[in-house]
């Protein structure tokens, strides 16, 4: 009899690991965003996307190619308290998995217990101990849900589904961490740029102002030209001081991504100190935002409400749970595993749901649900769709405005040269000197500006096309 009660358990495990469920079949949604990319002026002809590399074929080691920027990007993948957290979260997540996984298995028990009592002799009856003693061993399982209706695995599916969805959170938050450490990196590049920029001009102004006070100090000069020679110097004077701030707020900001401090060695002096990035294009088709981790655990989340439907649906129909036992029981504790002492017990119980309003109000909570994992879903598709039609706008227009800076710096240099010789023979006055200095000033920095922002644009594209091979 114990042999067959085992088996019949067994075979109602197997029956249940290979049991249905109610949750509806899932399809996955069309993308709500074209199918290709859009194209115009501020977009690159698609004979010169083909000319770069596109991101799914690329690690990240390729597509920076700098090995000082690496070695910084490989620390704080190491490193990085955000990414530990989102490597804890999947831990947590996969464990909460295995709870919901194991809900599906019986529980089997062993219990032991044993005392005595003392009656009154007023209630026993003739020839009667007044002492009375009970023990028993007993092994089995309680309350175990048969999940014929598929209650039990749609939670479990909607589980695996949260630990999909945080396993890809996981990788989304590697590609940013990855893209936010090159951006910080090439900000303190472009910074330090900037300070070398104030410091060579606070120089040039410097000299500027002296000849002006000695051309003053010899009457030839007037004191609006001596003043007007001091504005330069202290605009550069205050530039200085603010980017010698900015650059060590980038190294502190980089430090946070890096977690730990970043070895002097490892900083790049300049933007044209670092290796060129390399050139990438996403490609013909937008379908590559499926491959994005973002879109993808949002996926996984709206699978995760397609099965709590069938849960939900589930509650609907009858629940059965069996209570079963085999052990041994006796009046003394020497005679636990004596000849006639072994007990049993097989105990189903069956619940038929009649009216339950909460029942139907879950139904609905779950349908509600899955309409907002979709429109998540799709929400997340045309944010992306957006962030890589922006990224590829600015691709296609910053090469002409890196050439058009890069004129307008060389003029406003050769106007400040003729307008600073003019002074110097007497032809014109200082104003246009100050004048055309802080044009050449401007437009240097915005050379800065141009390049970083062609840099910058590629580690978008990078992290907006989800990343490469990691």
């Amino acid at each position: 009899m114990k042999r067959r009660l085992w088996l019949l358990l067994a075979g109602l495990g197997i029956l249940i690991a290979g049991g249905c469920t109610l949750a509806p079949e899932y399809s996955q949604p069309p993308a709500p965003v074209p199918a290709e990319w859009p194209q115009g002026d501020a977009y690159l002809p698609p004979a010169a996307e083909e000319e770069a590399t596109m991101v799914p074929e690329l690690s990240w080691q390729e597509f920076f190619a700098d090995p000082r920027l690496r070695a910084v990007i490989g620390m704080a993948l190491e490193n990085n308290r955000d990414l530990r957290l989102a490597a804890l979260n999947v831990e947590q997540a996969r464990a909460l998995y295995g709870v919901q996984r194991a809900e599906l298995l019986p529980a089997v028990n062993v219990s032991a217990g044993g005392g005595k009592q003392r009656r009154s002799a007023d209630l026993i009856g003739s020839g009667e101990q007044r002492t009375r003693e009970q023990y028993s061993i007993d092994l089995g399982v309680a309350a175990w849900e048969i999940d014929f209706f598929g209650h039990l695995r749609s939670l479990k599916d909607q589980a695996l589904q949260e630990y999909l969805a945080t396993e890809e959170a996981r990788r989304s938050v590697r590609i940013a961490l990855i893209a936010e450490v090159a951006g910080a990196y090439l900000a303190l590049a472009a910074d330090r740029e900037n300070m070398q920029l104030s410091a060579s001009t606070l120089e040039a102004q410097q000299e500027s102002y002296d000849l002006v006070h000695k051309l003053f100090s010899a009457g030839v000069a007037t004191e609006l030209d001596l003043r007007q020679a001091q504005i330069p110097v202290e605009t550069a004077r205050r530039n200085l001081a603010l980017y010698t701030q900015q650059v060590a707020q980038d190294e502190n900001a980089l430090q946070l991504l890096a977690g730990r401090p970043v070895p002097q060695e490892l900083l790049p002096e300049n933007l044209a100190a670092i290796v060129p990035i390399q050139d990438i294009f996403p490609g013909m088709s937008s379908d590559v935002l499926l491959q994005r981790p973002d879109i993808v655990a949002a996926e996984h989340q709206l699978k995760g409400a397609h099965a709590f439907i069938g849960a939900a649906r589930a509650a609907f129909f009858p629940r059965i749970a069996l209570t079963a036992a085999i052990g041994t029981a006796s009046d003394d504790l020497s005679g636990l595993f004596g000849s006639g002492t072994g007990t049993w017990s097989f105990t189903p119980q069956i619940v038929m749901p009649i009216f339950d309003a909460r029942t139907w109000a879950a139904y609905r909570v779950s349908e509600t649900e899955r309409e907002i994992a979709l429109a998540r879903y799709e929400r997340s598709i045309q944010t992306a769709f957006r962030e890589v039609a922006d990224a590829l706008a600015q691709q296609g227009t910053i090469d002409e405005q890196l050439s058009a800076q890069q004129a307008l710096t060389e003029a406003a240099a050769e106007s400040y040269r003729l307008s600073r010789t003019r002074y110097e023979k007497g032809v014109d006055s200082y104003l246009a000197v100050l004048d055309s200095q802080r044009s050449l000033y401007t437009a240097q920095q915005g050379l800065i500006i141009t390049r970083f922002s062609r840099l910058a644009n590629l580690v978008t594209l990078y992290r907006v096309l989800g990343g490469g091979i990691l």
